[in-house]
Order: C-alpha cells, then sequence, then structure tokens
C-alpha cells in the first residue's frame, strides 16, 4: 500500500473506532485507540468480501477499505456461517473486560485472529495473549495472521480442558452453557471472566444471525476467591466445543426469556441456591445477591 492509502487507512479506521464505541456509549479510550491502530483487513482476507446480511451474505462491489470499517459481520467461513463479529458489540465487551498493560489474557475461539490482535493492543509489549482456538484451520489462519505480533502465541487445542495457565483476564468467543471450572480457576485474584452464557441455538437464516438466547456474563475473582457477576449484553454465539450441556440449554434459555437476568450479582460454586438464585446449574449457580464476602 502507497503512502497515500496508508492515510486514507488510517483515516477510516480512527473514524470507524469511534462510530463502534460510540454505538454502544463505550467510554474507554484506551479500547478506541485498539480498534484504531489495528487493521482489519489483515485479518478479513483478501477483497471482495462477503458482509452478513438478513438473507444470507452480500459481496462487497470491490476490495475498498471503506466496505470494512463499519459495524459490519465479515465471513470468515460462509458455509459455516462463521463471522468475524461485530465490531460495536466486541467493544462493549472488551471495554468491560477492562484489559490493562502488562497483564496476561487467554482468549478461547481465536477466529481469524482480528479481537486478539486488538487485545494484544490492549496488554502492550509487556503483556501477553494466549489464543486457544480447536479447528486446526481457523488455528493455522490466525496463527499465519497474528505471527508478527510477538506478545501473541496461538495453540490449537481445546481452551475448556484442564488445567489452564494462570492469567489476569479470559475472553471467550463461543457460547456455553456453564462457566467452565478451567476458567474459573485459572483466575488470579481480581481476575476476570468474560463468555457468552447461552441457553439454545440456533441460526435465523431471515435476520442473518443466530438467535439471541443468552448474554454476555462478567465473572470477577474477588481477593477472597468469591465471584461478582453481572451481565453486560444480550449475546448469541456459536456453541463452544466442551462447554455445552445439551439437557440443560432449554432452562436456561427460559431463564432468559424471563428478562431479569440484569439483577445477577454473582456467580456460586459448590453450595445450595437460596431464595436469591437466578439459574442453578449443575454445581453452580447465579445469585441476585452480592458475593458473600461483600
Amino acid at each position: 500500500m502507497d503512502e497515500q492509502g496508508d492515510v486514507r487507512g488510517a483515516e477510516l479506521r480512527a473514524f470507524y473506532a469511534k462510530l463502534i464505541t460510540a454505538m454502544t456509549a463505550t467510554n474507554n479510550d484506551r479500547v478506541v485507540s485498539a480498534f484504531s491502530a489495528v487493521p482489519r483487513e489483515r485479518f478479513s482476507g483478501p477483497g471482495p468480501w462477503k458482509i452478513a446480511i438478513p438473507s444470507g451474505y452480500l459481496e462487497t462491489p470491490s476490495n475498498d477499505l471503506a466496505y470494512l470499517y463499519q459495524n459490519v459481520l465479515v465471513a470468515i467461513s460462509p458455509d459455516e456461517t462463521i463471522n468475524n463479529g461485530e465490531p460495536a458489540a466486541h467493544a462493549r465487551w472488551l471495554a468491560a473486560l477492562d484489559v490493562k498493560e502488562g497483564e496476561k489474557v487467554l482468549q478461547v475461539g481465536t477466529g481469524a485472529g482480528y479481537y486478539t490482535a486488538i487485545l494484544a493492543h490492549l496488554v502492550g509489549p509487556s503483556g501477553q495473549v494466549l489464543a486457544y482456538e480447536i479447528d486446526q484451520v481457523r488455528a493455522a489462519m490466525s496463527a499465519a495472521n497474528l505471527a508478527a505480533i510477538p506478545t501473541v502465541r496461538v495453540l490449537h487445542r481445546s481452551g475448556t480442558d484442564g488445567p489452564l495457565p494462570a492469567v489476569d483476564a479470559i475472553y471467550v468467543n463461543a457460547g456455553a452453557t456453564h462457566p467452565v471450572d478451567a476458567w474459573l480457576d485459572a483466575l488470579t485474584p481480581k481476575g476476570r471472566l468474560l463468555f457468552p452464557l447461552t441457553g439454545s441455538e440456533h441460526f435465523e437464516p431471515d435476520r442473518g444471525r443466530w438467535a439471541v438466547t443468552g448474554g454476555m456474563l462478567l465473572v470477577h475473582k474477588t481477593e477472597q476467591g468469591d465471584f461478582a457477576a453481572r451481565f453486560i449484553s444480550p449475546a448469541g454465539f456459536i456453541g463452544c466445543i466442551g462447554a455445552r450441556e445439551d439437557a440443560t440449554t432449554e432452562a436456561l434459555s427460559a431463564a432468559f426469556r424471563r428478562g431479569d437476568f440484569w439483577n445477577v450479582q454473582s456467580l456460586r460454586r459448590g453450595t445450595m441456591p437460596d431464595n436469591t438464585c437466578w439459574y442453578a446449574g449443575s454445581g453452580w449457580w447465579l445469585s441476585t445477591a452480592p458475593p458473600p464476602a461483600d
């Protein structure tokens, strides 16, 4: 790309970063900076690109970068309906995860590596990102796309099998029916886990997206070892292999349909649910009360 193209790309990214963060009132300058710095085209393949629409995909007329720097889902594997996720949603979630410079972050589900690169920008040169991808093709794709970033390590393996290394934050990009023990056990004191807690899943071709049957749950480990928890937004994702229990999906979906998931304040493990229980799984439950230590 020539100098003029570099300038135009930088201008597009700067406006795009402000646009997607403004759409969800994401007031985090570091997140704006990350989206402004990372070129999305490096993780989208050569244009023209396929953009997700309600009826399937619409191909862009050309490889003009302006088509990428919008709040659109870009196909990674259109046959599987796997896309580079909605930027405004990820901006909102990453702001909630509040990744800091120098932290060690684990990502479950890299896709093409775009949001992995965003995480790498957030942790800075003194931090580290461990990116787990169970699909061999996408693991190779993201490893190639991220090869120039020394703080990122892509691993072709499950992100649900423990033990996992101790980390400051975990960012999960696939839907789970429960908080995986290995994720919770890997968190350092004050560590954060952000993952899509989702019930029954199906793709709605007429809407061009996964049905919203869950929410993005932020779990914060206290210094006492308890877990504060709150939902950031509704969320629908493809399933996370190794983190789904089919027998519980309908009960979890029914809980979300009540619409009161915003009342959740903590996650409990290994105790009997009480009258503050919003939803109870096997060995865990979500409470509308703060963590016991609080």
